[in-house]
């Protein structure tokens, strides 16, 4: 199964430029559920089927491709957020500056003294690359909201890593990490609806504000 592994890592290192390069919080809030679903297979492939694979999938599946986007929907139309304000870098610099992440990446990946069997899978520099996307989606956006979108994709990237150690992970605590990042969104989306209430906007430039 690792060729359908690796192909599905692929795409999701080009669901991370489509989201570098767009400026539609919905398109954007989709793409994160489709990513999601997407990794939400990896235990399977990675590792076949079993009990702890099929849980962990299924689990992954619910809250990455369901139940975090109906959140993020639910504040969009909440807070009546439209279509995203230009990037601190603009849209081009920031998809070089995730080209050239992706490909530092791969370069790294091949560096590092692997087993056989991980060396063959796509798994670590895709990894890194959906980190370093979540990275630059955090410094490069002004609105709440995409803070949440790089926050979700920075934890896809660890998400992926993880697929690593699945045999050797108690299930319990696989649990527990994606329990932690359903608790984050909802934390997230009430900050967003208080920033929302507060200054009437959630560009996170109006936070600057904010005095003791």
């Amino acid at each position: 199964m690792n060729n359908t592994a690796n192909l599905l890592l692929l795409l999701v290192v080009m669901l991370n430029f489509f989201i570098l390069g767009s400026s539609r919080l919905g398109s954007n809030i989709r793409t994160i559920a489709i990513q999601g679903g997407m990794i939400s297979l990896l235990p399977v492939l990675a590792h076949g089927f079993s009990n702890h694979t099929i849980f962990l999938a299924v689990a992954a599946f619910l809250l990455k491709g369901i139940a975090i986007p109906y959140l993020l929907f639910r504040a969009v139309r909440q807070v009546h957020i439209g279509r995203e304000i230009e990037p601190l870098f603009g849209y081009v610099p920031t998809l070089i500056l995730g080209t050239l992440a992706t490909a530092a990446s791969f370069i790294f990946s091949d560096r590092l003294p692997l087993i056989a069997e991980h060396s063959q899978t796509l798994f670590v520099p895709v990894g890194l690359a959906t980190l370093a996307t979540g990275f630059l989606l955090l410094i490069t956006r002004r609105k709440a909201i995409n803070q949440v979108i790089g926050y979700l994709i920075f934890e896809n990237g660890i998400f992926i890593f993880g697929m690593l150690l699945t045999e050797a992970m108690p299930l319990m605590v696989e649990s527990g990490v994606l329990l932690d990042l359903l608790v984050a969104v909802f934390i997230m989306v009430i900050v967003m609806h208080q920033i929302k209430r507060e200054f009437s906007t959630i560009n996170i430039d109006q936070l600057t504000s904010l005095k003791e």
